[in-house]
């Protein structure tokens, strides 16, 4: 059975987030996107705790369903303390299998920080702190490191993290076996690190409105949906149960380069290196992206772990990268992602086949003739074979892909490295 889940989403409890993330609208954009198993974020916010103790139906196996979605309970928290003459900033995420569970970790945690402050509550305490206070209460609680590689609140930051999870989680990071990648980084950054072989890599939205729900995502092939078939297909990395991810570009990811928004100054590595990490504009400091951070940290060169998109260990989950649907649709349009003919056509596709993961993952080329425009069809083929140009992402700047023209097929996607594209919407 194909699950595909999307477990790191916020609610509307949490800051910056839409007022439309509740359960109703959480479950129809599921559906409407193809997602089988959504996170339901925040569980340690009190309201959101009582939203979800009212209207969630537990399957009995560590899900719980809502108008025919099944949900995992899963929220995110922020360590902040002071380390090695640092201050650490770290968030993680923690899954769990019932609201009983919930219920202790709430009661925990909320002697340590106020939960109704933030869907995501800042906790003045070290990671390590953290998974001990949640394991005394509930050792069936997974805890995994969120966008792990992103400057700030991250446990690989340039600003706030550390070198190695054994660095970040002392004794604990043994029982850490998993990070989720973030959306400037992609599988292949992640397998130049030999110190993450044992770890499996993780992907999801970190959705804070209902368009971007799935942007990221887990694909299974499960025998049935439960709590302890997924987290144990992630642990023990099997292919034939943890079948790929779905993944963000990486350099359309808001920290995938190195640069200084206020300046619209972006580098690569190399470039920030040669420039002693101040921007050549203001003089202040350059904030340092994922892919410098990685280049820091790697022993292996990319050509030893990745050949055009084929991983070259049998010891990895696959991945396939995509751009959603209405970004394809206003390409093809020439139209922004937010206009209302992106909307209707968007919903009319939806309605005719089903789900955006079919359109995007599933439907051979003749299938998508019966309702696809050509231009909209081109991009989805474009898209499947990675044929993306792309101004890289930069200090919280998200990167610009365009899809390749019509006449231009089946050509490695390029990273655009001189900040000249045209024409990008």
């Amino acid at each position: 059975m194909r699950l595909i889940a999307d477990l790191h989403i916020h609610s509307r409890f949490s800051r910056a987030t839409s007022p439309q993330m509740d359960l109703p609208q959480l479950a129809l954009w599921a559906r409407r996107k193809g997602i089988d198993i959504l996170g339901t974020g925040d569980f340690t916010h009190p309201l959101w705790y009582k939203t979800l103790g009212q209207s969630l139906i537990s399957q009995g196996n560590g899900l719980y369903c809502y108008d025919k979605v099944l949900f995992m309970l899963t929220a995110e928290i922020s360590c902040i303390w002071s380390q090695e003459s640092r201050v650490r900033k770290i968030h993680l995420l923690l899954f769990t299998p019932s609201l009983q569970n919930v219920e202790l970790i709430n009661c925990e945690l909320s002697k340590i920080g106020n939960l109704a402050a933030d869907g995501r509550p800042i906790l003045g305490i070290s990671a390590t702190k953290a998974a001990e206070t949640i394991w005394s209460v509930s050792p069936q609680t997974v805890i995994i490191p969120a966008h792990a590689w992103t400057p700030w609140f991250s446990v690989f930051g340039a600003k706030s993290g550390f070198d190695s999870l054994a660095e970040c989680f002392g004794p604990l990071s043994n029982n850490i076996f998993a990070i989720e990648t973030g959306l400037s980084s992609d599988p292949p950054m992640n397998w130049r690190l030999s110190s993450l072989d044992r770890i499996s890599l993780i992907s999801n939205s970190d959705a804070h409105s209902l368009a971007n729900l799935g942007r990221e995502a887990n694909v299974f092939d499960l025998p049935e949906a439960s709590f302890v078939n997924i987290i144990t297909a992630i642990k023990d990395k099997d292919q034939t149960q943890f079948v790929y991810t779905i993944e963000f570009f990486p350099a359309q990811g808001k920290y995938h380069y190195d640069g200084h928004r206020a300046c619209d100054r972006c580098f690569a590595p190399q470039e920030t290196i040669a420039l002693s990490n101040i921007c050549p504009v203001c003089g202040k400091e350059l904030t340092i992206g994922v892919m410098h951070r990685v280049e820091e940290l790697a022993d292996r060169m990319e050509a030893e772990v990745n050949k055009n998109g084929i991983p070259l260990s049998e010891n990895v989950i696959p991945y396939r990268s995509l751009i959603p649907l209405q970004e394809i649709i206003a390409q093809a349009f020439k139209v922004g992602v937010k206009t209302k003919r992106v909307e209707k056509e968007y919903l009319r596709l939806i309605e005719y086949y089903g789900s955006e993961f079919r359109i995007l993952l599933d439907l051979a080329a003749e299938e998508l003739k019966a309702a696809v425009p050509p231009s909209i069809r081109h991009g989805i083929m474009q898209i499947r074979c990675g044929n993306v140009e792309i101004l890289p992402g930069y200090d919280g700047v998200y990167g610009k892909i365009k899809i390749t023209p019509a006449e231009e097929t089946c050509r490695q996607r390029t990273l655009i490295d001189d900040r000249s594209l045209e024409e990008v919407l």
